[in-house]
């Protein structure tokens, strides 16, 4: 395993812009409120030629009961005893405080290494924070800007060591061969977004997958607010599943950090490749559960839909009955798509929604071979002709298909502009039927291709003409 480094210390100290500092990316939510960020959030990092993991966490609170603040901070906790080492940052500009004192009392007692960063070193007035923190007993601060880049140079000196000896005790740490390396390539993990309205119940859901509580969860709704990615190993199945904020209404969303959270879960639907749109079986189907699952489908992502909190309906036969009439009446873009029911709380169901995750990837992934494609175009036409607008004929010549990932298909006729929107419809449709493509959304495309004769008009060459072109050159 690679070196693993915590970033702890009070809210609004800088973790977050270290951390995207670190891993080259702006993965971390940032803004000026303190506590944005809630969840812990790991990273493939590089600092000169160091590589390790880095993992964003949580800003320390003094409450140890069951609030939400309480439950951010055994999660903390939790980030400090999985890391190898911890990169306690203090604001050099506020100096060392009363709860600053407290943690470093908390992070020594841990056995953990620590390194101290006194954090927003940039200018003159932090020089006296940088000092305090020599008192705080955990050896010489770094003076460090996470968000300027100054002092790189000196955390890199304090982490090398560690990592080197992290590297020759640890067994995993011999080069790798050819044969892990393919087996790596070929086990490349599914990614697997989880979206929805707020309070359905998606942290919880990961959990369960996960078997472990490694994204925070509760009552209250919207406790997620960056897209977390967590890589597991599912039955066998290698997935990156990214847990993202509660979407609602644009209209409702006022607030710049919402705003972000959201932009932040929409950017995980475009890089997955399934998206679990998930509802609450109390409340179905509202208008944003709508207008997410037609988000995945015009980003040409395949979507299956997962009923959660079914431990808690009564009338399951009757409920699931009513749902599929809904799902087939209000999302016709998605027809033939999974709707699994499923218990985050319990772990009912969760067997179907990864064969519905497994099925849905397959069908997104398929490829119909052009000679069968062209013998379906042909009994289409026959079954159905298309129009012909101010009485010309449309002809369909051939169809293939030019990608997948979703499944796209060109199909050459004359004149596309006026082929009806109804006719490339039915083109669909049957695509979807006759090729097992249930639910994944597929792209078509008409092009033309002219009925001209290419040569029609062209003069002949007179006699002179072919002559010469007959004889060549002269010499």
């Amino acid at each position: 395993m690679t070196f693993t480094l915590a970033l702890v210390g009070r809210p609004n100290v800088g973790k977050s812009t270290l951390f995207n500092r670190l891993v080259g990316k702006r993965l971390a939510l940032v803004d000026d409120q303190p506590g944005v960020t809630r969840d812990l959030r790991e990273g493939a990092a590089r600092l000169g030629d160091l590589e390790f993991t880095v993992i964003d966490t949580a800003g320390l609170e003094e409450a140890t009961d069951d609030s939400l603040q309480g439950r951010m901070r055994r999660l903390t906790e939790r980030a400090v005893g999985m890391a190898d080492a911890c990169l306690f940052m203090l604001d050099a500009r506020v100096g060392v405080t009363p709860s600053d004192q407290v943690f470093a009392d908390i992070l020594r007692r841990s056995g953990t290494t620590v390194i101290v960063a006194a954090n927003k070193s940039e200018s003159n007035a932090s020089e006296a924070g940088v000092i305090e923190a020599y008192g705080l007993g955990l050896g010489d601060p770094v003076a460090l800007s996470g968000e300027h880049g100054e002092g790189m140079g000196d955390l890199h000196a304090r982490l090398a060591p560690l990592i080197e000896a992290k590297a020759e005790a640890d067994d995993d740490s011999l080069p790798q061969t050819d044969l892990d390396i393919e087996a790596e390539a070929d086990n490349k993990p599914m990614q697997v977004a989880v979206v929805g309205r707020p309070n359905a119940g998606k942290s919880t859901l990961i959990n369960r997958i996960l078997g472990e509580d490694r994204l925070l969860t509760g009552p209250e709704a919207g406790i997620t607010r960056d897209a977390i990615s967590l890589t597991v190993d599912w039955d066998g199945t290698p997935m990156r599943l990214f847990d993202t904020a509660g979407m609602r209404k644009k209209a409702k969303v006022q607030e710049k950090l919402e705003k972000l959270s959201v932009s932040d879960g929409l950017r995980a639907v475009k890089f997955a490749e399934v998206v679990v749109v998930l509802l609450d079986a109390a409340i179905p189907f509202e208008q944003q559960d709508l207008r997410i699952a037609d988000l995945a489908e015009r980003e040409g992502r395949a979507v299956v839909v997962a009923v959660n909190k079914w431990d808690i309906e009564e009338d399951r036969q009757g409920k699931l009955k009513a749902l599929k009439d809904a799902f087939d009446r209000l999302l016709p873009q998605l027809k033939g798509a999974p709707l699994v029911t499923v218990s985050a709380k319990t772990g009912r169901g969760l067997d179907r929604l990864h064969a519905a995750i497994l099925k849905a990837h397959e069908v997104w992934n398929r490829r119909v071979p052009t000679a069968a494609l062209n013998r379906w175009l042909e009994g289409m036409v026959a079954a159905h002709p298309p129009p012909a607008p101010q009485g010309k004929r449309i002809k369909l010549r051939y169809a293939t298909q030019a990608k997948t990932r979703p499944p796209g298909f060109v199909v050459m006729c004359s004149h596309p502009d006026k082929m009806p929107e109804s006719y490339r419809r039915y083109l669909v449709n049957g695509l979807r039927a006759d090729f097992d493509m249930p639910g994944t959304p597929i792209r078509l495309t008409l092009r033309g291709q002219s009925d001209k004769n290419p040569y029609k008009g062209r003069k002949k060459p007179g006699p002179s003409k072919l002559r010469k072109h007959l004889q060549g050159p002269k010499p």
